[in-house]
């Protein structure tokens, strides 16, 4: 048995952490988020996943570039469909996607960090500055990343106690890629993490 078994998406944003847990580093993006967890899960029996990297922050979020915070709920900011009289998510569709029901706004059970927000996953990052004040009014989310909700979902379908953490690399909006600081939040996050694993 895995008593945790920590998921990122590339190995920049995990290596800290190899001595600490067991670690997965699926891709970038959802599906290989999601593949790669369910892979592993078929292969191995995992008390707890705790999903660490890099994201973006809305600008009314009131976070800043360096920020750590953990997830307190996970959501599918683009899935459904964009319609005349504006996006239409899955609850509106009528269609969940667990039982529940639960819809595009997926529940975490583990919480590696005093500071909580809602994070969206998406398919197309917001680099575009309407795009990502629409996206975050639309969803009252706070940090943008690609796979944390195909994580949180696959946990949740083989009941899974899940988290996710994340450092604050850039604001979202019009991309400033000389205001980034990537491996600074990558390593922010993996050190919150390991202060709550030595916790444990």
């Amino acid at each position: 048995m895995i008593d945790l078994l920590v998921v990122s998406a590339t190995a920049m944003e995990s290596d800290l952490l190899r001595l600490h847990a067991e670690v997965l580093v699926t891709g970038v993006g959802a599906v290989n988020a999601a593949c790669a967890v369910t892979r592993f899960l078929d292969r191995h029996e995992v008390s707890q996943i705790v999903v660490c990297g890099i994201g973006g922050a809305y600008r009314g979020s009131g976070l800043s570039i360096g920020d750590v915070l953990c997830a307190g709920s996970e959501c599918y900011g683009d899935l459904g469909v964009a319609s005349p009289e504006g996006f239409l998510d899955m609850e509106a569709l009528g269609f969940p996607l667990l039982s529940g029901p639960l819809y595009n706004v997926l529940p975490l059970q583990i919480f590696p960090h005093a500071r909580r927000a809602k994070f969206v996953t998406v398919n197309t990052c917001t680099g575009v500055d309407n795009l990502a004040a629409a996206m975050e009014q639309r969803t009252g989310g706070s940090v943008e990343n690609m796979e944390g909700a195909a994580v949180v979902h696959t946990a949740t379908l083989v009941g899974v106690p899940v988290g996710e953490i994340r450092g604050i690399s850039n604001f979202t909006g019009n991309r400033d890629r000389n205001s980034w600081r990537v491996k600074e939040a990558a390593a922010g996050a993996q050190a919150a993490l390991i202060e709550w694993i030595r916790a444990l």
